[in-house]
């Protein structure tokens, strides 16, 4: 049978269709059957393995895994070993469901806790090269976003050399290039746990500069995606990294090259290089993208470099339209990055109305891209961004609204942050169309949102919206009476102090409107509360309610009299009178101008 197989796939397919799989099994797991034979049938199992698709699947169906790791309990190397070549076999092939064997972290930690960390250790300086790499291929898994790993690696030593001096060995430049780019990676995934300080020099002199290397052209593409995504992920948190990065072999110049795949084709030989170029195309494409984002997370001056590049504009809009939904999402974040900057917002992003593909994403995209582009719009909505308007006209409120009501937080939070820039110094009509859009529902629902990022940002809309005289007056005249109660709530509930503080100052902007002043004179429930924070503790707190009664006893304004008497009947005059003599200087002065209003 073995030698019937080797290299046949028909023969395979016959086989298996003959009903070989179950028996040979069977055989493998007898422990009457002799050492050899379960051998030899463990091999004959693993050349079936190495046929198609369809293969592999009719030996998971005969639940051929537990058998083999059953077998890796034989005290016989040669049969272990057969049993160890047949498993590789089976989850190397895409069709094995990866949750047989170990991903994730929960599994990374099973494999450390049965000490997989010191085993493999000692492999590291192993003769074989072989086997040198697969232990530094582990280590790289392993430590791969796990700190608890990660921080062990630091104090392992084999032969009375730290591991991470023996990865820094193996970065050099006259190690194969494989060998490099894992280590690099074992030494990133220890910086970003926090293992290894971002300013060691391991990291700074050894790490960085060798995978920069790995982005150059002479590199085989695989190794172009892998060097950069690695140094994506480097970099992401650490401007000083950036910076370095930023400057090192013209870094930014030259993953512009990343997205001149597939290139023209010549002569027909290079057709197959044409197939091997289109299928890194668009994995080049999304590592440049992303590590332009981390590039680009702080420092202004990077921005702009990476902007200048040539096209730069222009590739990120096509990338937002791309096929591939990992295209797309590096694009998105690509851009996210760069609209942190005010400049590029008046300029680049106006002159390549970046905001039209950015809608297109919005409709219907999944939500890790939703939640990345919607961060984006936020700060396309800004004061100060020329984009605001076109958004506005593209039925942005719409949008914005819908993801309010999200079960994913994020987008929650993404979807009101927005609304709130874009009601900022807005005129009436937009702020009617967010209210009408948002309705008073769903701003309850918001006010009473278990996360507080989200009640505050609702709060920093509701501030937004009742700004400016005439806005206040005609939103009250609306909603007054749901406002009002929706301030009542904040202020009795368990809030911590922003939120109270939040919620005061708008009060203190329904005070400064004409009519909408009346709201809170004729209501005695807030009247004690404003009164009540006035002697807070806090004196954030105090300074706000001051705002609120400013207002209400300003004098120019008709009415003032009768405002005035009603709050010294409340006993707000004594209140001021005491924070007068306040050792706050804020406190002191605010209550000293409330006073001279009663004077006047």
């Amino acid at each position: 049978m073995k030698n019937a197989v080797i290299g046949n796939n028909k023969q395979k397919a016959n086989l298996i269709v003959l009903g070989a799989v179950p028996r040979l099994l069977y055989l493998l797991q007898q422990e009457t059957s002799s050492t050899e034979l379960r051998t030899e049938c463990a091999v004959v199992l693993g050349s079936l393995a190495m046929g198609t698709e369809n293969n592999v699947k009719s030996l998971l169906d005969c639940h051929i895994i537990p058998a083999l790791l059953q077998g890796l309990l034989s005290p016989d190397l040669k049969f272990i070993e057969a049993c160890l070549r047949c498993l590789r076999t089976i989850f190397i092939s895409p069709v094995t469901p990866e949750d047989l064997l170990y991903t994730g972290p929960d599994h990374q930690t099973i494999l450390f806790n049965h000490g997989a960390v010191q085993n493999i250790a000692h492999l590291l300086v192993s003769p074989s090269y072989k086997v040198r790499m697969q232990a530094l291929k582990c280590f790289s898994v392993l430590a791969f976003e796990n700190p608890q790993v990660s921080m062990t690696l630091v104090n392992v030593s084999v032969d009375g050399e730290l591991l991470p001096q023996i990865f820094v060995k193996m970065l050099q430049r006259d190690k194969p290039i494989e060998m490099q780019l894992t280590s690099a990676k074992c030494l990133t995934s220890m910086c970003r746990a926090g293992a290894i300080r971002t300013d060691d020099s391991c990291i700074v002199l050894k790490t960085l500069p060798c995978l920069v290397r790995m982005c150059s052209k002479e590199r085989l593409l695989e190794e172009r995606v892998e060097g950069a995504e690695t140094l994506a992920y480097l970099i992401e948190t650490d401007v000083e990294l950036q910076r370095t990065a930023s400057i090192t072999d013209h870094l930014i110049v030259m993953l512009a090259d990343y997205f001149k795949y597939p290139s023209s084709v010549s002569a027909i030989t290079d057709i197959k290089r044409l197939d091997h170029d289109l299928k890194h195309a668009h994995e080049l494409r999304q590592a440049a993208f992303k590590l332009y984002a981390s590039l680009g997370a702080n420092d202004e001056d990077i921005r702009k470099k990476i902007i200048e590049t040539e096209n730069m504009m222009d590739r990120i809009v096509n990338g937002l339209s791309e096929s591939s939904i990992k295209v797309r999402l590096a694009a998105v974040r690509c851009l996210h990055s760069l609209s942190r900057s005010v400049q590029q917002l008046r300029t680049s992003f106006q002159d390549h109305a970046v905001w039209k593909p950015l809608m297109k994403v919005l409709q219907n995209a999944p939500n890790e891209i939703l939640v990345v582009a919607s961060s984006t719009l936020c700060n396309l909505l800004l004061e100060f961004s020329p984009s605001k308007e076109p958004i506005l006209e593209s039925g942005a409120i719409e949008l914005l609204c819908s993801l309010t009501q999200s079960e994913n937080l994020a987008l929650r939070v993404n979807g009101i942050w927005a609304l709130m820039n874009m009601a900022f110094q807005a005129e009436q009509k937009i702020k009617s169309d967010i209210l009408r859009g948002l309705s008073t529902e769903q701003l309850f629902q918001l006010l009473s949102d278990s996360d507080v990022n989200v009640l505050m940002k609702t709060l920093g809309l509701l501030r937004n919206l009742l700004s400016t005289r005439p806005h206040i007056d005609h939103i009250m005249s609306t909603h007054g009476k749901q406002i009002m109660q929706a301030v009542t709530l904040i202020l009795e509930g368990e809030h911590n102090i922003e939120v109270k503080e939040q919620t005061l100052c708008i009060l203190a902007n329904i005070a400064d409107g004409t009519t909408a002043k009346e709201l809170i004179m004729t209501n005695d429930d807030i009247l004690q509360k404003i009164k009540y924070y006035m002697s807070h503790s806090n004196a954030k707190l105090q300074l706000a309610a001051m705002f609120c009664i400013s207002n209400l006893i300003w004098n120019e304004e008709e009415g003032s009299q009768e405002r005035q008497d009603k709050l010294r009947d409340l006993g707000i005059v004594d209140i001021l009178h005491k924070l007068s003599q306040s050792s706050d200087p804020n406190l002191c002065d605010k209550a000293k101008t409330a006073l001279q209003q009663y004077l006047a």
